[in-house]
């Protein structure tokens, strides 16, 4: 079909092509990924976070394509899962961005929101890395911008075909991917939906949304601790909103870093929304009305809310901050912690260590943006400390994080035994900056090993591994192959044990037989005799053992 003007039914159509056709895939994308552990799969992510997107569209006969965009955005926004799908929720904001304010769309003005998808996506990422669905969605941006045609079916074949060709290049761009004889997942992912909406063109298309059952478990298990507040360093918490098409803020952040702390600054669709702890109020505003106009300004000074708190604890406190979806004035405490973390017993720990939510997610359970922001929603504590406990959980904690008007810190802790260690770090009676330094500083103090198996038949590195096989991995290298997972436990643990080290700690999950878990502690505690050894059954899926040595 000939398509000179996409209209937001037209989009709609596309999309929900391109869902389905991602949903169908998923399994192959995940195949891709590069390590055969048991992970949160790039498929099943991205495929997740899609359909979150294009479930948020209310399609109706009218529909402007800016409209369609906007609510996609939206979806992708709160559903994204892992970093693969946080990658993608920022590319359809990118292409929302391009839509705005149209009601139908010709080819140029389509090209230039997949321009505006590719530099959305790039600046989500600290570290961009070529070989990747950002070099996919590069080309997809510059192709598009390249074709003249005006047929947008004909310019979405050319995309299609170029991106595949960029594709299938990006094991020469990352040697990882060459080794493994595979292509980028998170690429392929994105020429699957690319493809699809291609489809939706070609052959005018117009689908249904297939019903999938998800199969994810996300659950929030809440833990609360008495109030007791510290020390204040920076006086008023400040809020606003800036009126302002400026895009990049980053010198605008320079400038306020050093006038305060427990900064939050988002940009989105013209508003620009500030939130810092500082001394000086009027600085601040001052040098935000050079940006823009102000609105809804609010100021609190949180020396006398402090002050009230200490004359009765559990006395209702006024203008203390604004809860979302209520006028009550509660009372705040100081800190409040959210963690993420799968099995009973790993969950009971972070509990007991004074927790106040647990999201039950990890491997292959990536909680989503909306997950995380749920639970920010439902904690009462002036600084909420996340440990996301897994590398493919930190953009989404940090997209939710960016989300609230609450003062969040995302500790990039990527193992269990990291948050762990983290929150026996934490001391509540230290103010916020030194409590992040001291956590952030304790990650490098702890060695993780791990013990799952393959999922898939792989090369890494010259091994050969297939699926069915145990694997020992350090710090998320694969270390070690073989079919005993208790010999390779102590294994590990001797590669990990160093001089200095005071303490090791073993997590046994589901697998793990009781009576050789027993054996294997007594041979452990006969090899390091001066070493502290705790074992936990952390009733953890997917991994035999969790250690960690410090």
């Amino acid at each position: 079909m000939k398509y000179l003007k996409i209209d937001g039914c037209r989009f709609y159509n596309m999309m929900i092509n391109a869902c389905n056709r991602l949903e169908n895939q998923k399994e192959f994308v995940n195949s891709l990924n590069v390590f055969p552990v048991p992970d949160g799969d790039t498929g099943t992510n991205m495929s997740m976070t899609f359909r979150s997107a294009v479930s948020e569209i209310k399609i109706k006969d009218n529909s402007t394509i800016s409209e369609v965009s906007k609510q996609l955005s939206k979806g992708a926004l709160m559903g994204a899962r892992g970093n693969s799908g946080v990658i993608l929720s920022q590319i359809l904001r990118g292409i929302s961005i391009g839509l705005e304010n149209t009601n139908e769309v010709d080819s140029n003005e389509f090209a230039n929101s997949l321009l505006e998808g590719s530099k959305a996506a790039y600046k989500a990422v600290m570290r961009p890395t070529e070989g990747t669905i950002l070099t996919v969605i590069k080309a997809a941006g510059e192709k598009a911008a390249s074709t003249k045609d005006e047929n947008i079916t004909t310019l979405m074949k050319a995309v299609c075909e170029h991106c595949e060709e960029v594709l299938n290049k990006t094991p020469d761009m990352l040697p990882v991917l060459k080794k493994a004889k595979v292509v980028d997942a998170g690429g392929m992912g994105l020429l699957i939906i690319l493809k699809g909406m291609y489809e939706a063109l070609r052959d005018d298309i117009q689908p249904s949304l297939e019903e999938k059952n998800q199969n994810v478990k996300s659950e929030t298990v809440m833990h609360q601790q008495e109030i007791d507040p510290a020390q204040i360093r920076f006086g008023y918490c400040t809020e606003f909103f800036i009126n302002s098409k400026k895009e990049n803020l980053e010198d605008f952040k320079k400038d306020l870093s050093c006038h305060g702390d427990s900064m939050i600054i988002v940009g989105e669709e013209g508003i620009i929304k500030v939130h810092i702890h500082t001394n000086d109020p009027g600085l601040i505003l001052s040098k935000a009305l050079k940006l823009g106009e102000l609105s809804k300004i609010k100021i609190d000074n949180m020396r006398e809310q402090h002050r009230r708190i200490l004359e009765d604890k559990y006395k209702p406190q006024e203008q203390l901050v604004e809860m979302e979806k209520s006028d009550e004035n509660i009372n705040l405490k100081e800190y409040a912690f959210i963690a993420v973390a799968s099995g009973n017993g790993i969950i009971e720990i972070f509990k007991e260590l004074g927790v106040d939510c647990v999201i039950e997610g990890g491997q292959t359970m990536n909680p989503s943006t909306q997950d995380i922001f749920s639970s920010i929603s439902k904690l009462k504590a002036q600084n909420i400390f996340i440990l996301p406990n897994n590398k493919n959980i930190i953009m989404a904690a940090t997209q939710a994080a960016e989300l609230s008007d609450k003062n969040i810190i995302v500790i990039p802790t990527k193992t269990i035994p990291q948050g762990i260690t983290c929150i026996t770090e934490f001391n509540e009676n230290e103010e916020v900056d030194t409590n992040i330094d001291n956590m952030i500083n304790s990650i490098s103090k702890v060695a993780t090993g791990t013990i799952t198996y393959a999922v898939r038949d792989t090369e890494i590195n010259g091994k050969n591994i297939f699926s069915g096989d145990i694997l020992g991995l350090i710090e998320g290298d694969i270390i070690e192959i073989g079919n005993d997972i208790y010999s390779m436990c102590e294994n590990l643990i001797g590669k990990l044990v160093k001089k200095d080290s005071e303490l090791i700690s073993l997590y046994y999950g589901e697998g793990c037989v009781e009576k050789s878990v027993k054996d294997l502690i007594k041979r452990i505690e006969k090899s390091y005799p001066e070493v502290d050894i705790q074992c936990i059954n952390g009733q953890q899926p997917l991994y035999y053992f969790i250690i960690s040595v410090e």
